[in-house]
């Protein structure tokens, strides 16, 4: 029998997608490095996080989806523009996200999880398809994946915290 999901799970993969929508077209969404041009740090994989956490893999990856595909259509270096890059290691989030908070009911080593993903995906790919050599890639991962560890873990944990308490 096939899983279906439910109206509350499109709900929120749609509630969650729109909002990345919108943080995807202001600041907060992508914050340019002045000392990397051409990269930025992101927010933007924290709804697919949440969307992982509360609404499963289906959820996360409909979210990582949109989040893929606004990352694509944003590009602004040559590397964005190649979907291998842009779109599908964001398609894996949601669904690491979901296992792993399936197994440690930790919202903080959830996003610690997710935001690897994300970064290590990303510049996984840069590497792997030749965009970058491995000292620009270590060099980004160094300096955006701890920022975005930390900015992750906080805000998830506040919205997964507060979420619960109205949800269940």
């Amino acid at each position: 029998m096939k899983k279906r999901l439910s109206i509350r799970m499109m709900a929120l993969a749609g509630i969650l997608g729109a909002f990345s929508v919108v943080i995807s077209m202001t600041p907060i969404g992508y914050i340019p490095l002045p000392f990397f041009p051409g990269v930025n740090a992101t927010t933007m994989h924290i709804p697919v996080i949440v969307g992982g956490i509360l609404g499963g893999p289906m959820v996360g990856f409909f979210v990582g989806l949109i989040f893929g595909v606004s990352s694509f259509m944003r590009a602004t270096s040559p590397f964005f523009l190649d979907p291998l890059v842009s779109v599908l290691p964001r398609l894996l989030i949601g669904m690491t996200c979901y296992y792993t908070y399936k197994f440690t009911k930790n919202s903080i080593a959830t996003a610690i999880v997710g935001t690897a993903t994300n970064t290590g995906g990303v510049l996984g790919m840069i590497y792997l398809r030749g965009y970058l050599p491995k000292a620009a890639v270590l060099g980004i991962a160094s300096t955006n994946g701890l920022a975005e560890v930390v900015i992750s873990s906080i805000i998830v944990y506040a919205v997964i915290k507060a979420t619960k308490k109205f949800l269940y």
